[in-house]
């Protein structure tokens, strides 16, 4: 069903090749459903490919991108994709301007490497896949094996069999906006 709720917000969607195809798909349905827009930025150009074969095209490119453009991110999961994005500087200023202007930050499966190294995590609680708990817990945050949660604007879930939970969490945030203890 699709409403108006988010009308008017433009949520940023950050990944590269080898993203949780649920993950990206999933999310972008929901937040346009609700009237947003939704823009997906990469460090790739042209378009990106998922896991099992979804084919997105890119709308900006990281580099040229602003935090400031946008109402939230969201940052789908997937191993290539988020281990290739931890590296990718752009990626990681792109993700930090997010929490510096106390922004809505989703992040689900294994997107939270990314967070790690934007250093925004520290006292943060956050539910990730299993197998990333001691990276978390390494870098200052309090890791739950929860189906989403949701810490002063940074949204977390764990696999794609969360992604209804999830949806309706980023949405929530989305409405909600800006998050004071969204912060580094």
């Amino acid at each position: 069903m699709t409403t108006t709720e988010l009308s008017g917000k433009r949520i940023a969607f950050l990944l590269t090749d080898g993203y949780e195809d649920s993950e990206l798909t999933s999310p972008w349905q929901a937040v346009t459903d609700a009237g947003a827009t939704a823009v997906l930025v990469s460090p790739a150009s042209g378009s990106v490919t998922g896991k099992n074969g979804h084919n997105q095209s890119v709308d900006l490119a990281v580099g040229d991108s602003s935090a400031d453009t946008f109402d939230a991110l969201v940052l789908p999961g997937g191993v290539v994709n988020a281990d290739h994005l931890r590296m990718d500087e752009d990626a990681i200023a792109f993700t930090r301007d997010f929490f510096a202007d106390h922004k809505p930050v989703a992040a689900i499966c294994h997107a939270a490497w990314i967070l790690i190294e934007a250093g925004v995590l520290t006292d943060r609680t956050l539910t990730s896949y299993p197998s990333l708990k001691t990276d978390l817990l390494n870098a200052g945050a309090n890791w739950v094996d929860e189906e989403v949660v949701v810490d002063q604007g940074l949204v977390s879930s764990r696999t794609p069999d969360d992604l209804p939970a999830f949806n309706a969490k980023v949405i929530e945030e989305v409405r909600e906006g800006a998050h004071a203890g969204q912060t580094l």
